[in-house]
């Protein structure tokens, strides 16, 4: 049982790692990350096997990666695009 406990950990922490390293903004690699590591918790809870827990890893990692990714896409457009507030002031 042991075993499969350390296996299991051990898939989700690659599982991760490696959505966290295809992202590209800052909030994107913590959103794949915290994702993936949040899915697997669920996958295992859910299903109690290893294929619900990388499951659950892909599933929250993409769900973290897309999230992220609006929220760096959202601060990039407030930083560099839209220098006005609606009414016309400008932003210092």
């Amino acid at each position: 049982m042991l075993k499969t406990r350390t296996w299991i950990s051990a898939a989700a922490i690659g599982a991760a790692a490696l959505m966290a390293g295809c992202a590209a903004g800052p909030n994107q690699q913590l959103g794949a990350g915290v994702g993936a590591l949040g899915g697997a918790v669920v996958g295992n809870a859910i299903g109690g096997n290893t294929a619900a827990t990388v499951g659950g890893a892909a599933i929250g990692g993409l769900v973290g990666n897309e999230i992220g990714r609006q929220r760096d896409q959202q601060n990039y457009n407030n930083q560099y695009n839209n220098q006005y507030y609606p009414d016309g002031r400008r932003r210092y």
